[in-house]
């Protein structure tokens, strides 16, 4: 079974790619998702958050995001004890899930994958690029805040042509109609692989 990869900037529409992956009938991760599942769920990251960042972290038993997020913004020592604490339990929890799957190939998505390096863990590579006014536009809207800090969030990320370098695919998200053949494509050819 091949492991394949699927990252992009923020709003470069990476979860609705993998949601055209998905209707292709591949198993999909959704890192970001799972890592939010397991912060509530799994004690050990709890007892590590609680440790790191006091008892604001949780509130009602849930991961206060908000207050975790404003703790971590503009302070990339606290964000990299915080993924420290994550990543490793999200990868582990990865592995899990692919044995379980009984298919061609499976797809993780996440945001830092050339970031944190672990793009060299991935059988192939899929990046999914927008044009940046776009990707701005995108986030303005979902998460209701300004253009600056868009841009600070994107100041954390590896510019696209460094990732299309390292990427086997690159999928432009200009239009809907575009994206879903260019993923038709790639799947035809992932398949094709995988054998």
């Amino acid at each position: 079974m091949l492991v394949v990869g699927l990252t992009g900037g923020i709003g470069s529409g990476k979860t609705t790619v993998a949601n055209m992956f998905g209707e292709l009938g591949v198993p999909v991760y959704n890192s970001d998702q799972e890592a939010r599942r397991l912060m509530q769920s799994s004690g050990k990251i709890r007892e590590a958050i609680l440790a790191l960042m006091g008892d604001e972290a949780y509130k009602d038993g849930e991961p206060d995001r908000q207050y975790i997020a404003g703790r971590v913004f503009g302070n990339s020592e606290l964000l990299n004890r915080l993924n420290g604490i994550i990543h490793p339990e999200v990868k582990a929890d990865f592995r899990q899930w692919a044995l379980q799957q009984q298919t061609p190939y499976v797809m993780q998505e996440a945001a830092v994958l050339f970031e944190n390096g672990s793009y060299k863990k991935f059988d192939k590579m899929v990046l999914v690029t927008a044009p940046e006014a776009t990707r701005i536009e995108r986030i303005i809207q979902r998460d209701d805040t300004s253009s600056e800090a868009v841009k600070a969030r994107m100041g954390h990320q590896w510019d696209d042509s460094r990732k299309a370098a390292l990427s086997d695919f690159v999928i432009e998200n200009k239009s809907l109609d575009e994206t879903r053949s260019q993923v038709r494509k790639i799947h035809r050819q992932l398949m094709e692989t995988s054998g």
